[in-house]
């Protein structure tokens, strides 16, 4: 019993406000997940650099991990900024190259440096407990960009830790994360068939596998909505998911509708939620009367609207989630 929330901003002038609304959204689905909470936001940046945000461990070394991505990383790319929290270490990063190659270069420092997102616009910030507990730490409220999906979690599964909490980055695919409630019965086979051609999976979760079908769908020249729509057939089980790049969102409903998910649109926004109460916390009185619930098996996305007005603005001093 999950919660999931997303919110784009269609008119391109209200960025300082996502990391507030986000807030709100988690915070009134919190009751449906206690073990953990996080965010992927999008801020698009006018200096074409791309975040990196590692996680250096689960038990210490901190310190000497994080001199060790440092020190490969520059290697291969102009780092123009850095910030570390204790096992979080972000760069501001201009590289070329292919993701993957940055991917081993980090990940092979040791078995538990994991990258958990890496994109033009993408930020991922996720951690044990309430999203009070992510706010106080990331200064989610003062984040800004254009839209973001985020995710409480009830562990019935797998392991309550940060690399299981979600969103997950679809790794090696830059921009594209996901978050996801429900259950994904023929995760086990999926994986095993992903796992004997060679991709490496991080978790346990049974979500972990939305990422890495819709990175490979992609690759093949599918547009994200064109993806989640085949997913729809390739995963069984009961489940609503969203999916975010650096310019679109939007959300999948399993052939049963199983899982609830609503939708509210007007002129201004697409805010998305488990819940009901999610979007009031979001919007208060402006969410339509027409809110809808998705049919059983639906897909749909959203673009972020285009040019100067979309890109975000520079978040207050301390919060460390969006970019400057």
């Amino acid at each position: 019993m999950c919660g999931i929330v997303g919110y784009l901003d269609k008119t391109g002038q209200n960025s300082s406000q996502l990391g507030h609304t986000l807030l709100q959204m988690l915070t009134a689905l919190g009751r449906r997940g206690p073990d953990s909470a996080g965010v992927a936001l999008y801020a698009p940046r006018d200096d074409e650099a791309q975040s990196l945000r590692v996680k250096l461990g689960d038990q210490g070394g901190f310190a000497e991990r994080a001199a060790e991505v440092i020190r490969r990383v520059s290697a291969l790319a102009a780092i123009q900024d850095q910030a570390q929290d204790n096992e979080y270490l972000r760069l501001m990063i201009g590289f070329e190259g292919d993701p993957k190659q940055l991917l081993g270069q980090v990940e092979g420092i040791h078995p538990d440096v994991e990258v958990i997102s890496y994109g033009t616009a993408l930020d991922i910030v996720k951690q044990v407990g309430s999203p009070h507990a992510l706010d106080s730490r990331f200064k989610l409220e003062w984040a800004s960009g254009t839209h973001a999906i985020a995710h409480t979690r009830l562990s019935t599964e797998s392991r309550i830790d940060l690399s299981h909490s979600q969103p997950f980055w679809a790794h090696g695919s830059l921009d594209l994360a996901s978050v996801h409630n429900g259950h994904i019965t023929n995760y086990h086979k999926l994986r095993r068939l992903y796992e004997q051609r060679g991709v490496r999976f991080y978790t346990e979760n049974d979500s972990e596998i939305i990422g890495v079908y819709l990175a490979e769908m992609m690759a093949s020249g599918l547009s994200l909505e064109a993806a989640m729509r085949r997913s729809i057939k390739f995963f069984d089980g009961s489940f609503s998911y969203l999916a975010a790049t650096a310019d679109e969102m939007g959300f999948a409903k399993d052939p049963f509708s199983l899982k609830p998910l609503i939708v509210a649109e007007t002129e201004k926004f697409v805010a998305i939620a488990t819940e009901e109460l999610a979007l009031h916390a979001a919007a208060g009185d402006t969410v339509p009367a027409a809110a809808w619930e998705p049919p059983a098996g639906s897909v749909k996305c959203w673009r972020v609207p285009a040019g100067p007005a979309a890109v975000a603005a520079r978040p207050r001093p301390g919060a460390i989630l969006s970019a400057a």
